[in-house]
Order: C-alpha cells, then structure tokens, then sequence
C-alpha cells in the first residue's frame, strides 16, 4: 500500500527577509517591521495577508498512513530552523514517495514551501521530477493540478472554482469532527511573538487531523472505502489519539462527538 501523507504548515511574516526588501534600517525590531509591511500590504490591496514568498515557515505537521499503523507529528524541534524543517519534509518525500493530500496545499503551502526551499538551499529531486527520472511520474506526479499523487481536497471539492471553495474549519465540523480548537492562522504571529512555538505547533497537528478525517469522508464519498472500511479507519485514528495524553489531543477528543 502506497503511504498516504498528509500536512500543514504555519507561517510567520519573513521579518529579517522584508526589513532587506522594505529598506528598513537594521535596528527596526520584528514587530515593527511586521507593522510596515502589514500596512502597506492593506493599503495595496485591502488585505493584510502578504505575497506567500513573504512568509517563513514555523511549523510543518504531518499525519502519514502506512501499513497498519497511524501516526501524527510536527516535524524538527520547536524553533528549530526554518530550512531544517523544510528538509525534512521533502526528505520524507524523497523516503516515502507517498500520496500527498492538503487543504489548499495547491493555492498556499506548497507555493510558500517551493519559494522558501529555493531561499533555503534545500533540494528535492522526488518532489519535482515529472518524469526526467521516473517515467511514472510523466503522467502523475507531486505538481500537476490534476494529478492524485498530490491531491489538493479543497481544489478538488470545488471543482477548481476558487469561489466554490470552502474553509476547512466548516468542513470538518459539518461532517462531525473537531475543527479548529483555540486558534487559526491569523493568530499564528502573535503566538509566536509571545514564544508560544508549541502551541502553534499543537495547532497545525490538530488541522492536519482534521483534514485527514474529512479525506476519509472523501475516500468513502467515492467508494475508495467501504462502511466496515471507513469504519476501522476512524477507529484507529481515535484509539491512537485516546492514547496520547497531550492536552491537545484530550481537548481534541473531547470536542469529536460523532
């Protein structure tokens, strides 16, 4: 069986990256440099969010499926560099060659992985082949749209509409999982302002659940899992999170009622 592996990341304003493309002076701290470019992103275009080669990385969460066993986890140490974490994602590509499934990892967190690996050094000869080296890869491989060996769900459910797509928060809850629990992603600077790396990380692990649970409710949608099929499946994913006494997981579980 192919390994299914699935991920989020979260991000932060690059802010030593846009004091050099602002021409801030040296001494301008993260947060006002943030500020700058918080401001003049909304007075550009309304919007705070920044150009995705902006952000840096802080957190990379992956579930991966393989065999009989279910596994969770945010990759690296907390703090550990950016380039590091990025690494060891696309080393564990490079390992696996797995499935790849997202939540808009077409639209966010692969443009913002491809920029910041390029910024890092980081090579990932797996991920980008497209056929040079692995004839397979011609007709499916990690970049195509439409190929499945990344499949992004949101893209996908909303038949590569933009203004059909859906939050992953509604999703979730609507096919009665937890969803999002204590933050979201605009909270992810000030966390990481007041040193809360953890907590962040705590988050992306519960969305990339999250998103795993809504693709198995995609899987049985189209017949790729039976009744008794989806039915083990939800039952190892709760069994392994029962067992684990981290906080989160216990919040988790107690806010999954169906």
């Amino acid at each position: 069986m192919i390994p299914t592996l699935v991920f989020d990341i979260e991000t932060i304003p690059d802010t030593d990256g846009l004091k050099g493309l602002l021409g801030l002076p040296a001494e301008t701290s993260a947060d006002d440099v943030a500020k700058i470019a918080f401001h003049q992103r909304r007075q550009h275009n309304g919007s705070e969010f920044l150009p995705l080669h902006q952000h840096k990385v802080v957190a990379i969460s992956c579930v991966l499926r393989e065999g009989d066993s279910f596994k969770v986890w945010s990759l690296g140490a907390p703090g550990e560099p950016e380039g590091q974490l990025i690494k060891r994602f696309f080393d564990g590509i490079e390992k696996y060659t797995p499935n790849v499934v997202s939540w808009n990892g077409g639209g966010f967190d692969f443009p913002v992985l491809h920029y910041r690996a390029m910024i890092n050094s980081v090579q990932a000869p797996r991920y980008w082949d497209m056929g040079e080296d692995d004839k397979d890869f011609k007709w499916n491989n990690y970049i195509s749209r439409y190929h499945t060996r990344h499949l992004d769900l949101m893209d996908l459910l909303a038949m590569y509409q933009g203004r059909a797509n859906a939050p992953l928060d509604d999703m979730a809850q609507l096919c009665g999982f937890p969803g999002k629990l204590g933050m979201d992603g605009s909270k992810v600077w000030d966390a990481y302002q007041q040193g809360e790396i953890e907590a962040i990380r705590n988050y992306c692990e519960t969305d990339v659940v999250n998103t795993y649970l809504v693709y198995l409710r995609f899987q049985f949608m189209r017949g790729q899992l039976n009744q008794a099929a989806y039915d083990r499946e939800i039952a190892l994913v709760r069994d392994t999170l029962n067992a684990d006494s981290a906080p989160h997981w216990q919040e988790f579980m107690a806010a999954w009622k169906s």
